[in-house]
């Protein structure tokens, strides 16, 4: 897929010109076509089925509607404003008033009740259902797939549809990658002057650091612009409402939680003073601020306002009219009425008169035209995506074509276009608008990956961070779970959900791996294909494949990297080829292979790639190679990990700070093929010894870490005779004397009268009951004597030992039904039951191991 072009404004003109009447998506296009009349033309010529219905411009009806159910109504703030957007929105979709009261868990007594009031109002929606076109006329409908079925409600029978784009792709210009928010709105201000503002448009994501920066320094630089800042938007509104929330957050108020509304009233504290109390300072400093606090419960919002005025010597007039209009002006300024005040602000856009000259401001999410000469698109990032709304009445899909057309309308206004992107935010990638992995058919995780321009600049700071809009995930239920996304949810069930919305493409070291795996594989079914001249051949393919990755000088070291991999895959796989002759697990593998397809050959064994999914589980995964039915394989090209930290941090309880589960989840899968076996899983660290064979050394050894599986419980373990002959002959040489002295029964009696402490750590063993009763046990049988004691003090340790670096049959039970909690949670989360927290199990999560960091805010969000 590609990005279909639009249609030139001039081109789309001439296609609707001999029409009496074209119907268009929204305003701003109708503007631009009515502009290019160039005949005297009756009634109207381009305009939305809105404006055409209600013969003026269109109102925000979300806020009437408001307004009037709380005059009228008892319904709460709240209330109404959840009422009033359900039912608008679904007489959107829908086509009429009441169809929300259709929905059997939106159907209220308040729905009802906002229904019967918006039924009774002068809307525009209200017009547009009752509205008919006159029949007698010729009719076009440009961009017929992003009107609404209301909007659709008013078509005749006959009418003509205007495609908006050709049959041709859209070339779209490079984006233009600068190091900072600021360094991309400094290259706006090198363009702009206040001669050509009327000729200059700016896009960006009205929610985005990008518009406060915009607009201070288009204000700065005197450059008139229109269509950026809002009522709340306002400097002295804003104070205002700081100054109503300070005056009721108590005491323990900081200065610097308070600093712009003190800058705003002219009191001027230094910043050192950021961290104290607000009341503990010099009161001459803040005294008005105090004395407003204190007397705070006996204001009314206008009394207050009055007071805000003259201590700011400024005039609020737009808020006193919102006041009066909300019919709160007289109402006391209790808490309650501020929160109530603030959510109204944060609702609905307050309507303010602008002068529409000089630089177009234009939000990324609303219209698709902007028709300025040349337009400047800022960040491009994830919130540029529209977030679909979650509702029975909306057919996501239809939502999506809708916003994925605007989008691509957006991406072409002007004469020419300007991408000003940012690559990385705060050491992370910034991820490109999430309509760009359905447009463009490259691979990419970043804009440097697609058609970009690097720019280095000496910038101003300025704020990191971007806000970012929240985006649903799919209801449907999760069955299976692998042991990376398992990990990924245990440390932050945050970034497990981006990382289900985010497409990342491969890197450098993806690719890698994805060769060296594919390498091992083949060379088990075509181990005469790879000589010894073959590997450096094999060696430099690789090399080429991951070539686009690398910088010139990483060449040479790669290819000695690369060649000594291979070869330590190829002596390991000589000395321990797989064996048995059936395959081991229920689905087969990937069915791709790299250099199969190099070498044109097929894979024809069923040891290497296997892929699973069991459901009775939920668990799924590809294991590497089944070196035998009992002993599985996974190439690592990481740093070798011990057993003891592979099992540690497969811990359930509390998780670690770096969850790992794959040894656990294969294990736990091959149990079910080979029940009652004693099973292995080996990690092998095919470049563990890189540095020591290029000095010609180098052990096999060196690369390998095997856990096992043992299919008793812990207990049952340590209670076996071999166990016991470990301590009399393989642990250190106190333990060895003690146990040398005594017969197994003694040991066994230990264990049947005293039950092993759930603990890990040796220090705890050693005090516990268990740890007691053996020391005792081995001094009443050998003597009490310091080697006696220090030799039980090993034992515990050399038992412990294999208790940490082992799996058993109760450790694989309880990761089992861990699983199954996990995936219950998971599924509760994914239908929106409740939201995904970024903390996990274990509680904040390690960060470092959080892929998504930029999509995650801290505090709140959680």
């Amino acid at each position: 897929m590609s990005i279909s072009r639009a249609k030139p404004l001039g081109s789309l003109y001439e296609e609707c010109k001999e029409y009496d009447l074209v119907l268009v998506p929204d305003a701003p296009l109708a503007s631009a076509l009515n502009r290019r009349l160039d005949k005297p033309h009756f009634g109207p010529f381009a305009i939305t089925p809105r404006r055409l219905a209600a013969r003026r411009r269109e109102k925000a009806e979300d806020r009437l509607a408001f307004l009037e159910i709380t005059e009228t109504t008892d319904l709460d703030w709240k209330e109404t404003a959840y009422a009033v957007g359900n039912i608008l929105q679904c007489w959107e979709y829908q086509g009429t008033a009441g169809a929300v009261l259709e929905y059997d868990s939106y159907a209220t007594e308040g729905t009802y009740a906002a229904v019967e009031c918006i039924e009774g109002m002068d809307t525009t929606s209200g017009q547009l259902t009752d509205y008919t076109i006159d029949t007698g006329q010729s009719i076009a409908v440009v961009g017929y797939k992003q009107l609404t079925a209301l909007e659709r409600s008013i078509l005749p029978d006959e009418y003509d549809t205007i495609d908006p784009f050709t049959d041709d792709a859209f070339d779209y210009p490079p984006f233009r990658i600068l190091d900072s928010p600021a360094a991309v709105i400094d290259v706006v201000l090198e363009t702009v002057t206040e001669e050509n503002a009327d000729d200059v448009g700016v896009v960006l994501d009205a929610a985005s650091q990008y518009s406060p920066l915009i607009e201070s320094a288009l204000e700065s630089a005197d450059i008139p612009f229109y269509g950026g800042p809002g009522f709340t938007d306002d400097p002295h509104h804003r104070a205002f409402l700081q100054l109503l929330r300070s005056a009721h957050a108590g005491r323990d108020t900081r200065v610097g939680d308070v600093r712009p509304l003190l800058t705003q009233l002219g009191m001027s504290v230094d910043i050192e003073h950021d961290e104290k109390r607000l009341f503990d300072l010099n009161r001459s400093a803040v005294e008005w601020l105090l004395e407003f606090s204190e007397e705070i419960h006996s204001h009314s919002f206008g009394s207050a306002l009055e007071a805000y005025e003259r201590v700011t010597d400024s005039s609020l007039g737009a808020f006193r009219e919102e006041l009066e209009t909300l019919g709160v002006i007289d109402d006391f300024v209790s808490e309650d009425a501020v929160d109530r005040l603030e959510f109204y602000l944060q609702s609905y856009e307050v309507p303010i008169e602008r002068e529409n000259e000089g630089v177009l401001l234009a939000d990324a999410k609303s219209a698709a035209h902007v028709d300025r000469p040349l337009v400047f698109y800022l960040g491009l990032d994830e919130g540029w995506t529209h977030s679909s709304p979650r509702r029975p009445w909306v057919d996501r899909d239809q939502e999506f074509e809708r916003n994925i057309r605007q989008f691509q309308l957006l991406l072409q206004n002007g004469v020419e276009q300007y991408y000003l992107v940012e690559d990385t935010s705060g050491g992370t990638p910034v991820t490109p608008c999430l309509y760009f992995d359905d447009l463009l058919d490259e691979e990419f995780e970043r804009f440097s990956d697609l058609n970009s321009v690097q720019y280095s600049r000496t910038v101003r700071e300025t704020q990191d961070g971007f806000e970012k809009e929240p985006l649903d995930i799919s209801p449907e239920e999760v069955e299976t779970i692998s042991q990376s996304s398992l990990s990924t949810y245990v440390n932050s069930p945050r970034d497990y959900f981006f990382s289900r919305l985010l497409d990342n493409p491969d890197k450098d070291y993806f690719e890698e791996g994805n060769l060296f795996h594919d390498f091992a594989e083949f060379y088990v079914s075509h181990p005469d294909v790879i000589t010894d001249d073959e590997l450096e051949e094999v060696a430099k393919v690789i090399l080429e494949e991951v070539d686009p990755f690398l910088r010139g000088v990483d060449r040479e070291v790669r290819l000695t990297k690369y060649r000594i991999g291979l070869q330590t895959i190829v002596e390991y796989l000589e000395a321990n080829p797989p064996v048995g002759d059936e395959v081991v697990v229920a689905n087969g593998g990937w069915g791709r292979n790299f250099f199969a397809k190099y070498y044109d050959q097929t894979i024809d064994v069923g040891h290497t790639e296997r892929w699973f999914e069991n459901t009775d589980l939920g668990l799924k995964g590809k294991i590497d190679l089944v070196q035998s039915p009992t002993q599985l394989l996974d190439y690592k090209s990481g740093s070798k990990k011990s057993a003891y930290s592979i099992v540690k941090n497969s811990a359930l309880d509390p998780p670690s700070d770096k969850p790992n589960f794959q040894a656990l989840l294969y294990l736990a899968h091959q149990r079910t093929v080979q029940p009652d076996e004693t099973l292995q899983f080996t990690f092998f660290h095919f470049l563990e010894t890189l540095d020591d064979v290029v000095t010609g050394g180098g052990s096999l050894d060196d690369c390998l870490t095997t856990v096992t599986y043992h299919p008793l419980s812990f207990n049952e373990y340590i209670g076996r005779p071999a166990i016991f002959t470990e301590l009399r002959e393989e642990a250190p040489n106190d333990c060895n004397k003690t146990f040398s002295q005594v017969e197994y029964d003694e040991y066994r009696d230990v264990l049947d009268a005293h039950e092993f402490p759930e603990t890990r750590d040796r220090d705890e063993l050693i005090d516990s009951e268990f740890g007691q009763a053996l020391t005792d046990r081995m001094v009443d049988a050998v003597g009490d004597y310091k080697y006696v004691k220090n030799g039980c003090k090993q034992a515990l340790r050399h038992v412990l030992r294999i208790r940490n670096q082992n799996y058993f049959r109760d450790d694989v039970d309880v990761f089992e039904a861990f699983v199954q909690e996990r995936l219950t949670e998971l599924n509760t989360r994914r239908a929106g039951d409740e939201r995904f927290p970024v903390e996990g199990l274990g509680g904040e999560p390690n960060y470092r191991y959080v892929n998504n960091r930029d999509c995650i805010l801290e505090e709140g969000s959680r």
